[in-house]
């Protein structure tokens, strides 16, 4: 059974699963996909919003040490200094 996030109202988070479960696996994949690629854009936009003097590559280096950690970062641009986000 999947809790339901506080800040739904439990009809609508009903609602919410029952579309899910109408969706194919490959629509339920597609979801994902797209819920993942937007809760990036609005971090990425966070960590602009915080850090205005940021390049476009810091940015996604910021991002990038935030969703797996600086040490994945490290070794991704291992001569970069992988900036906070």
């Amino acid at each position: 059974m999947m809790m339901r996030p506080r800040d739904t109202h439990a009809d609508a988070h009903e609602m919410q699963l029952r579309l899910y479960r109408g969706m194919s696996a490959s629509e339920r994949s597609e979801l994902a996909l797209r819920m993942s690629d937007d809760i990036r854009q609005v971090t990425a936009e966070g960590i602009r919003s915080r850090h205005p003097d940021y390049s476009a590559m810091d940015v996604r280096q910021a991002l990038v040490g935030l969703l797996y950690g600086r040490d994945v970062a490290a070794r991704v641009w291992p001569n970069a200094k992988i900036p906070l986000p």
